[in-house]
């Protein structure tokens, strides 16, 4: 039976199609604007785009004629669905025998008509259904969205707020260590401004010890000249009265022939008698003499000085006095000047003609600039100028090259926080007893700055270049340099011949640049023989350097972004490495190898691995026999094993003298009595406070 129903399924769409096909012809009664709608002209036309289903009207065909052969009924075969194009239906037509025994019964236009309303009913329940699951998974897609989008806000909140309290940590930590560094750094300058006053006040003494004595001796001659006076005015009074006694024994006996006798008439030889030496209330009164001088010079010294300035001894200092003018001044004897923190513009040829011998000069913080300093005030002439200066501080100015002239005296030279610009062949000529230099501030780079600038200091020890902006160690440095500074520069390489004239170099630090493990040549600095302190912290290692110099004592890398010590990295180290600072990095447990700290085990003194990732105590530092300080703290550590820190094979004394390991996940309950062995003191190790889990 299922074959009929196909065949009357057919039969129907042809009927269908059939009726399309004369829906479609323009009947007679049809008016123009129906054929304007119908066409797409006027106000009125169809739109393009899907159509709603249309009611189908059937309109009376004509009859299927019968066909020579064929029997009527038995094959359905329409002459007017050949007529048709292929356009108006998708389906194709099969001619069906029909059944004898089963006829088609034809359908009215009635059931036509509930079969497709109920097929269009199908059809838009289908669609609605489609719709509501299709809005049911776009509700359900955009709840999931809007979830993942709540947890990742949450853990995105979580993380920054994880990331901020690290990072204030980061920055309390990093404040506490500038901290130190910093009150380091002000013990050293007061520790050497000491020196410094020390130093001063013994050449002060001496000087005062010479100028006493040199009084003394004038006093000693004074009395020497008062007394050979007075010595020779007693032998002429002598002379005088044998003289008026032989006249008057003469012209007593009336003899005028007798003639005085030839040697009387001569005059006595009187030799300088020896001079006494005088007496303690004599002393006590050339000494009150000599202190009144000396205050009646000071009193004179004064009246020439400038209002805020104070004079003391031979140091004239007029620290923030508001000058506004270089002061002139007469004082032969000043050895020391500092006009520091005034708004002196300028200094004329004539400034220090009055005051020649001075050793010391102090212009920090004014405001002079390279056109208004006169090219002859700091001119050594053949009787005059400068010939004993041995200091000079032009910090905190305006100057935008180094002043011409310069004495060549000069031992001590400091013109950083200014604005030079460069550094030319000739600018430090006829220097070649300078031996510290400090241009720390400025603008200078590899390219302003000539390569053989520095060749006429064949005695400079100590040359600072930080805070410029050097992109690679400048070429040409001296022989006799000792400490090189190039912090805070923008040095990305250091290339394998740039230390070679420096064999004498023993300090080079390069803190607060580009630097990492792949920029530096490998034979930059291995063959130096001097060369025990390298500080490059605050750059972008990622490994612990290799080619290190054979004697290197200090070694600085904190603050880098280090994750891993290679192995041997220390083992061609003779004596071998003592002090390590290593905080600051990304040290965790894989990166510290066994063989890392190799070569230093019986030299290492200072080892600092704070503030990392360590998850347990490195392996080594139990056979590292010298060591003193160690600092651990602020990792991951949760146990320090029997053997982690200290030997216990080992017989000698307790070298351990601070060890730090709070701000782990340590218990004190659960260490061993044996895991400090080593530390001198219980008090030395720091253990609390300790994280929470």
């Amino acid at each position: 039976m299922r074959w009929w129903l196909v065949a009357a399924f057919l039969w129907l769409l042809v009927i269908l199609t059939l009726s399309e096909g004369q829906a479609t012809k323009k009947p007679h009664n049809v008016d123009h604007r129906a054929k304007k709608k119908r066409d797409g002209h006027g106000p009125g036309r169809a739109r393009s785009g899907p159509s709603k289903p249309q009611k189908i009207r059937l309109l009376p065909g004509p009859t299927v004629p019968e066909e020579p052969g064929v029997q009527q009924g038995n094959t359905v075969f329409l002459d007017s669905y050949k007529n048709l194009q292929e356009q108006h239906s998708s389906y194709n037509v099969i001619p069906v025998p029909n059944d004898p025994e089963d006829p088609v019964t034809p359908l009215t236009q009635e059931e036509i008509q509930k079969i497709i309303w109920r097929e269009e009913e199908e059809h838009r329940e289908e669609e609605e259904r489609l719709k509501k699951k299709d809005e049911a998974r776009k509700m359900r897609r955009k709840q999931r969205k809007g979830q993942a989008e709540k947890q990742r806000k949450i853990v995105e909140e979580k993380r920054r707020e994880e990331e901020e309290a690290l990072r204030l940590q980061v920055e309390r930590e990093e404040a506490e260590w500038k901290r130190l560094l910093e009150e380091e750094d002000r013990r050293r300058q007061e520790k050497r401004r000491q020196d410094e006053e020390d130093r001063k006040q013994k050449e002060a003494a001496e000087r005062e010890a010479r100028e006493a004595e040199r009084k003394l001796e004038e006093e000693r001659r004074w009395q020497e000249e008062r007394l050979r006076e007075e010595l020779l005015a007693f032998a002429r009074g002598e002379e005088e009265e044998l003289h008026e006694e032989v006249e008057e024994e003469v012209w007593l006996r009336g003899d005028v022939f007798v003639m005085p006798d030839k040697e009387a008439e001569e005059e006595p030889d009187l030799l300088p008698a020896p001079i006494p030496r005088p007496s303690a209330a004599t002393e006590d009164e050339l000494e009150e003499a000599e202190e009144e001088g000396e205050e009646k010079e000071v009193l004179v010294n004064r009246a020439d000085i400038p209002p805020g300035c104070d004079i003391s001894d031979v140091t004239l200092t007029c620290d923030n006095a508001k000058l506004t003018y270089f002061p002139p001044l007469s004082i032969p004897e000043l050895k020391s000047l500092s006009l520091e923190g005034n708004n002196i513009p300028s200094i004329p040829a004539e400034a220090f003609n009055g005051i020649p011998n001075l050793e010391w000069i102090n212009l920090k913080t004014n405001k002079l600039t390279s056109d208004s300093i006169d090219p002859k005030a700091f001119k050594v002439w053949v009787f005059q100028g400068l010939k004993m200066l041995r200091r000079l501080y032009l910090d905190g100015n305006l100057l935008e090259s180094v002043p011409a002239n310069l004495p060549p005296t000069l031992q001590e030279l400091k013109i950083s926080e200014n604005k030079l610009r460069g550094i030319q062949e000739n600018s430090l000529d006829d220097l070649s007893s300078l031996v510290t230099l400090e241009l720390e501030g400025n603008l200078l780079s590899e390219g302003n700055v000539n390569a053989l600038a520095f060749a006429p200091l064949i005695q400079l020890s100590y040359l600072r270049l930080g805070r410029n902006h050097f992109r690679t160690v400048p070429q040409g440095l001296p022989k006799s340099l000792l400490e090189l500074y190039l912090e805070n520069n923008l040095i990305e390489e250091i290339s394998e011949t740039v230390f070679n004239q420096t064999q004498n170099l023993n300090v080079v630090s390069l803190r607060h640049n580009r630097l990492d493990e792949t920029k530096i040549a490998p034979l930059a600095w291995f063959s130096h023989r001097n060369l025990e302190s390298i500080d490059l912290s605050h750059n972008d290692f990622y490994l612990v350097p290799s080619y290190l110099p054979r004697c290197l004592v200090h070694l600085v890398l904190l603050g880098n972004k280090i994750e891993r010590i290679p192995g041997y990295v220390f083992a061609h180290m003779d004596p071998g490495l003592e002090y390590l600072y290593l905080s600051y990095n990304r040290l965790d447990g894989e990166a510290i190898e066994p063989e890392s700290f190799f070569g230093s085990y019986h030299s290492m003194v200072e080892l600092c691995l704070d503030h990392n990732q360590l998850m347990s105590v490195p392996s080594g530092i139990n056979e590292m026999t010298n060591l003193h300080f160690l600092r651990l703290n602020n990792n991951n550590i949760r146990s320090i094993p029997d053997e982690g820190i200290c030997d216990p094979n080992h017989s000698g004394d307790s070298t351990m003298v601070a060890l730090r390991l709070e701000y782990n996940f340590i218990d004190p309950q659960r260490l061993s009595p044996t895991a400090f062995s080593c530390v001198r003191s219980s008090s030395s190790v720091v253990l609390k406070p300790q994280k929470t889990k």
